[in-house]
């Protein structure tokens, strides 16, 4: 397939025009947010996508002008228009013919991909005053589409609409602990700070010659049968993707030091036990999130 190749001063006059303008004609738009080279995406990094995207869209790509100037080294910037196969999240009643901008990594030889015809996942938001026009909400928003990303990312935006969902953790408020009536016995007890204030706690036992265990409870009522949260759920990406490394000393209950290292120490248990938040792409800010 052959790009048609435009100068860089009709950049800003191609980025976002909506889908009932010609290619010649669309309005003025801020140049494309710079992109990443491709590579796997992790539950982390399709859940940060999914967190933070009014709108996602199954599309295929109808016809890709390549902007000759603008993006980044390594990279090539399209005018995007698709056509909607499926609108999986966002407002009803979205045009059939949608545009965009996109940057796409160039591969070993320089050239960029072929874009015509190609099956993608769109996460965006949309453009104000401009039917059919879109923002990738990042510069990875633009998924090359298949069955297991589009299966997993169905599954983060279900979860994410059930009644009672994990919010957002945005600290640590308390961490005390308390001690059994035996040697090695006790329990630490820690709440957290979430975006809608609902209530999020963990809690840490320990017995005699046992592991420690660990759950966590959404709501006031404590489960301790509940167990950590499963790795690759969304309740697991909002705490190992949140949580800092160490409990903070200003959340930690200054009354006797053993129980204050005690309560560090059981912390570290639930760090290790959530794992890492593994990305391969930056996570997004939250002073971009929607809600």
């Amino acid at each position: 397939m052959t790009f048609e190749r435009l100068a860089f001063p009709l950049f800003a006059a191609l980025a976002f025009a909506p889908a009932s303008l010609s290619a010649q004609t669309p309005p003025a738009r801020p140049a494309a947010t710079p992109a990443y080279a491709a590579t796997a995406y992790t539950y982390a990094d399709l859940a940060d996508l999914a967190v933070n995207a009014p709108v996602v869209i199954d599309a295929q790509i109808k016809s890709a002008i390549r902007i000759e100037q603008g993006a980044p080294a390594g990279m090539a910037r399209f005018y995007v228009e698709a056509n909607v196969r499926a609108l999986i999240r966002g407002p009803a009643g979205s045009p059939a013919l949608i545009n965009y901008v996109a940057d796409v990594p160039l591969d070993a030889r320089g050239k960029p991909p072929k874009l015509k015809k190609m099956r993608v996942l769109l996460l965006a938001r949309l453009v104000p005053g401009k039917p059919g026009a879109l923002q990738l909400i990042a510069p990875h928003a633009q998924i090359t589409w298949n069955q297991p990303v589009d299966t997993q990312l169905r599954a983060i935006l279900t979860e994410l609409t059930t009644a009672g969902a994990p919010p957002r953790m945005t600290g640590i408020r308390s961490a005390f602990h308390v001690p059994g009536t035996v040697q090695g016995e006790g329990e630490t007890q820690i709440f957290l700070q979430t975006e809608t204030g609902n209530q999020v706690s963990f809690s840490i036992l320990r017995r005699p010659g046992e592991i420690a265990r660990w759950s966590v409870a959404l709501g006031e009522i404590v489960d301790e049968a509940a167990g950590p949260p499963k790795p690759g759920s969304l309740l697991w990406y909002r705490l190992a993707c949140s949580l800092p490394a160490q409990l903070p000393e200003r959340a930690i209950d200054p009354g006797d030091p053993a129980n204050a290292a005690r309560a560090r120490e059981d912390y570290r248990v639930v760090r290790d036990g959530l794992g890492p938040c593994e990305r391969n792409y930056p996570a997004i800010p939250s002073s971009s999130r929607p809600r």
